[in-house]
């Protein structure tokens, strides 16, 4: 059964991480979205940064939560724990 979880929290991690990848490249390209619409300028540029905010903004913030959501699932599915001190840390840690 645990073979079994880990195969598919396998599977949800490289999703996951694809995903991530994809969704913050988008969102760097409304940088260039914006810089575009400064050179260009006058109702163009409004006409760029409207569709950005509008259109594209919320499909990111959608995609990334759905995303962090699958990452979470596949954290779970793993047994893995995130920011916990395991028993090496916590001894290296009071010795000094």
């Amino acid at each position: 059964m645990k073979e079994t979880l880990k195969k598919i929290a396998g599977v949800l991690k490289l999703v996951f991480g694809y995903g991530i990848m994809i969704v913050l490249f988008v969102g760097g390209l409304t940088f260039f979205g914006y810089l575009a619409a400064i050179i260009i300028g006058g109702e163009t540029a409004t006409n760029i940064c409207t569709w950005i905010s509008k259109s594209l903004t919320p499909i990111i913030i959608y995609v990334s939560t759905i995303l962090i959501l699958l990452g979470l699932v596949c954290m779970y599915l793993a047994g893995e724990k995130a920011l916990v001190p395991g028993k090496k840390n916590a001894v290296q840690e009071g010795e000094k």
